[in-house]
């Protein structure tokens, strides 16, 4: 008896799932006036300093460029070198690797610069003014880079969607900058976004659906509207799916080239009594309905019969085959011959 009550208290306290909210204590960041996204300085001056003074381990990024950016790269690196010299930051320019390097120094005091920095040669190498890229330098500028070369294979339809991203005299990507509030760059099988986080994640969102043949007006009408529900301060705690417009993907049949121009070769109908005897030279006959089936086809059994071939023995079936064999080529060679005995003939 008292092994089946052990038992069964082991049952009991399995099935009675433990409450950690129960005996939560309220922590000092439990506050709804503290905004957890707020990104905080990092101020020497304040007291902000790493434990020991300096980073125990060196950290270094690098990245490669592309050869057409070499000459450009070459004339704004002590730009370059002066911004992340005030951070602390070491960098170096390998012409030779078509390589760009930064690491952390012993006088690198903020840890998580070297990222930043990491994300400002990404940049460089993506074709991005230098006086653009050193804003990601700082703590409200955070920076994306969208891959869109695998996501079209046809290289004509991939040309086409990134031109649509793009728009007539970037009038699209100039609305996309304004509505997110992110430098947006299309450079060959990248998009280079720069912004914050909220803005970043609503680029990629458009340059995703965008190759994926979603145009991007419908995703720049639904963030217009979303910026003006945003100004009521009544709908701010809201759902907001029944103002936002849900568009539905529609198959539309087109024309195949081929059949266009086939109908542009067609002639034109004449008017009058003639219409049916020249409208019709394109189209099939209808023919005449009849109850009955067709005619079966003759098997080849029964064109053996009809011809006699079918009581023959197989030694006389590959003669007869031979025999029409050699007369075929024998026609064939004589027309030959006269085709070639025509050329020498004297003109009329």
């Amino acid at each position: 008896m008292s092994s089946v009550d052990s038992t069964s208290q082991q049952s009991n306290v399995v099935e009675k799932k433990k409450n950690h909210n129960k005996y939560r204590r309220d922590k000092p960041w439990d506050d709804e006036n503290i905004d957890h996204w707020e990104v905080d300085h990092w101020d020497e001056e304040n007291g902000d300093k790493l434990t020991g003074g300096s980073l125990l381990e060196e950290s270094s990024f690098a990245t490669l460029f592309p050869k057409y950016r070499e000459k450009y790269l070459r004339e704004v690196w002590p730009v370059v070198t002066r911004a992340l010299d005030k951070l602390r930051i070491g960098c170096e320019l390998n012409l030779v690797e078509g390589s760009m390097t930064v690491r952390t120094t012993r006088r690198t005091s903020d840890p998580y610069v070297i990222l930043k920095a990491r994300d400002l040669i990404k940049l460089l190498a993506r074709s991005i003014p230098v006086a653009q890229a050193l804003k990601v330098l700082n703590d409200e500028v955070h920076c994306d880079i969208i891959k869109i070369g695998g996501l079209v294979r046809n290289k004509d339809r991939f040309v086409k969607r990134r031109q649509r991203l793009i728009g007539p005299d970037g009038a699209t990507l100039k609305a996309l900058e304004l509505l997110t509030g992110c430098y947006v760059l299309v450079q060959g099988n990248t998009v280079s976004a720069m912004g914050t986080h909220k803005g970043i994640k609503e680029a990629r969102r458009v340059v995703l659906d965008c190759m994926a043949n979603v145009h991007p007006v419908y995703n720049i009408k639904r963030l217009m509207i979303q910026r003006e529900l945003a100004k009521d301060p009544k709908l701010a705690n809201e759902d907001w799916s029944r103002f936002l417009p849900q568009f539905k993907k529609k198959n539309v049949k087109r024309r195949k080239p081929h059949q266009t121009v086939r109908e542009q070769s067609k002639p034109a109908a004449p008017s009058g009594d003639g219409a049916g005897a020249g409208g019709g030279q394109g189209k099939k006959k209808k023919k005449s309905y009849t109850p009955f089936p067709p005619a079966q086809a003759p098997s080849k059994v029964d064109l053996q019969l009809d011809s006699g071939e079918y009581f023959l023995s197989e030694r006389e079936r590959k003669a007869r085959k031979i025999e029409e064999k050699r007369v075929r080529s024998k026609e064939r060679s004589q027309k030959r011959r006269e085709e070639r005995e025509s050329e020498y003939e004297a003109p009329p």
